[in-house]
């Protein structure tokens, strides 16, 4: 028996990284997968790797979910894909990274567009869905720079909209607890996937350096994050809701 079995899973940015990563056991745990991604190739990628393992996944790609008729489009199709929705992994991201006073507006808006608004429309259209199922659970991916100032990688919007992500967690589990929706988010640290690949080999940025410094001798991988949407994603946390899990190997608590 599966963790998952009998559950259907939506998991956005399935291209790769933690999507990919989360695509797989979510399926080898017995749900049937629906993922999406605007990275088309990656996404047949994970959809190969799933099938491979004899996993049911379905996938759409190219897609933009962080407009609300992408996403609203999204969620249809997923939900018709094998009759319902029982989780929500709202795991897709996509920020500009840089120095707040260099930033421009467009860097900002493209951020809060694709790290805030998509998990607010893609969590808005899926709720009838979840309410319709007598219940469910999200899973959101905020962040480690939510709660605390980066220093060594300069990220104020990402910063803010994971900070929204956090805010959005605790909303979503009051506003679902009447239906037993539960809603939790994950915050990652230093995790090595395509998005921070440029930091991880360059021996000079402060990424690199501030992963050789984490107090368990290692990067995280998208494969550490799973495994704890996993968790959250199955009956083994029942009676968790509204809480965030820190997942950096200790490196935000270390002086």
């Amino acid at each position: 028996m599966g963790r998952l079995d009998g559950k259907i899973a939506l998991i956005t940015g399935t291209g790769g990284g933690q999507g990919r990563a989360a695509a797989v056991l979510f399926a080898r745990e017995g749900a049937k997968v629906v993922g999406c991604d605007l990275k088309a190739e990656g996404a047949k990628e994970t959809l190969a790797i799933v099938h491979d393992h004899g996993g049911e996944m379905v996938s759409m790609a190219p897609i933009d979910i962080s407009t609300e008729t992408g996403a609203e489009g999204w969620v249809k199709d997923a939900v018709a894909a094998f009759g319902g929705v029982d989780i929500l992994y709202n795991n897709a991201s996509w920020p500009v990274i840089g120095p707040f006073e260099t930033a421009t507006a467009e860097d900002w808006h493209f951020t809060v567009r694709n790290e805030l608004d998509i998990v607010f429309f893609v969590t808005r259209a899926a709720w009838p869905h979840l309410i319709a199922r007598g219940g469910g659970v999200i899973v959101n991916t905020a962040s480690i720079a939510g709660q605390r100032g980066m220093a060594f990688l300069p990220q104020s919007a990402h910063s803010a909209t994971k900070g929204g992500v956090l805010a959005l967690t605790m909303q979503f589990a009051s506003a679902g607890a009447p239906h037993r929706i539960r809603a939790n988010s994950i915050s990652p640290g230093l995790i090595a996937s395509p998005a921070t690949q440029v930091y991880v080999d360059d021996p000079s940025s402060g990424f690199a350096r501030k992963a050789s410094q984490n107090p368990l001798g290692r990067i995280g991988y998208p494969e550490d994050i799973a495994k704890v949407a996993l968790f959250l994603a199955s009956d083994d946390s029942a009676y968790v809701n509204g809480v965030d899990i820190i997942v950096d190997g200790g490196q935000s608590i270390m002086l």
